[in-house]
């Protein structure tokens, strides 16, 4: 992918956008080794015969993923960790170590993993993260399937996760259960107003393209923080990487990407 970058200030936001009174769900749940708990769901998960309750089956897709140009160090771990077929329906679970999107219903998708990979170590280089080791408190906007969210429960000391489609807020519920992440909050709500009562957020990651990153986002990073989202830019979509300092915000674009659209509102 070639790479394009730009470089401009946002003003601070003039508004505060009210984070509603959406209905939650919650993870919470003693901490098991995660390890432990993924041999337990690919048990009861794993399509027989197809091996992807084995690491070496991540292990080969990691490699590739470091052959593509990926070394952050923590995310190539938190990919080795998480068994990514647990979050897809079985009929495509033969795909599930392949470097591609996959459907989840509701006209959504789980991300390649190189993208997954890529936005992460980005977020892990923001000046946050860096002085703390890892994400900090975090907030996603899309919880789709659940997988990246547990990605994210790797890296970060606390994650809250939005989703405005019901019934994929259920399906992640039930597909994260079993890694019993005390530390992941998911949220049935609309993204796009982000979740003032645990802001500011030291790293903040949307799974959908919207025109600009909402003010919201903006309002709820704190200093010294970093947010990553896919953005329209005529035609096409890129990342933008909004970082926050006590002067405002700066932004850069990079790589071109495809993401499905942000949308407000619950369904």
């Amino acid at each position: 992918m070639s790479e394009q970058r730009s470089s401009r200030r946002f003003p601070l936001p003039l508004e505060r956008v009210a984070s509603g009174s959406a209905r939650r769900g919650e993870v919470q749940r003693p901490q098991r080794p995660l390890q432990d708990a993924a041999h337990d769901a690919r048990v009861r998960l794993a399509p027989s015969g197809v091996g992807l309750d084995s690491a070496q089956v991540r292990e080969r897709m990691v490699q590739r993923l470091q052959a593509q140009g990926l070394r952050h160090e923590a995310v190539l771990r938190a990919l080795r960790a998480v068994p990514r077929h647990e979050f897809i329906d079985t009929a495509l679970a033969a795909q599930a170590y392949e470097d591609t999107s996959l459907p989840i219903g509701h006209e959504q998708t789980i991300s390649k993993p190189s993208v997954v990979g890529h936005m992460l170590a980005v977020l892990l280089a923001g000046s946050a993260a860096r002085a703390r080791g890892g994400l900090g408190k975090v907030l996603e906007i899309g919880t789709g399937c659940g997988y990246q969210c547990a990605l994210l429960a790797q890296l970060g000391d606390s994650v809250i996760s939005i989703e405005r489609i019901r019934a994929l807020f259920d399906k992640a519920r039930t597909q994260l259960a079993p890694l019993r992440l005390d530390r992941v909050r998911l949220v049935f709500g609309d993204g796009l107003r982000g979740h003032a009562p645990n802001a500011p957020y030291h790293s903040i990651i949307a799974a959908a393209v919207g025109d600009e990153p909402a003010p919201a986002w903006l309002e709820q990073l704190a200093i010294g923080g970093r947010l990553i989202a896919p953005v329209r830019r005529g035609g096409a979509q890129v990342l933008a990487v909004v970082d926050r300092d006590t002067a405002g915000y700066r932004r850069v674009d990079l790589d071109e990407v495809h993401f499905v659209p942000l949308k407000s509102g619950v369904d």
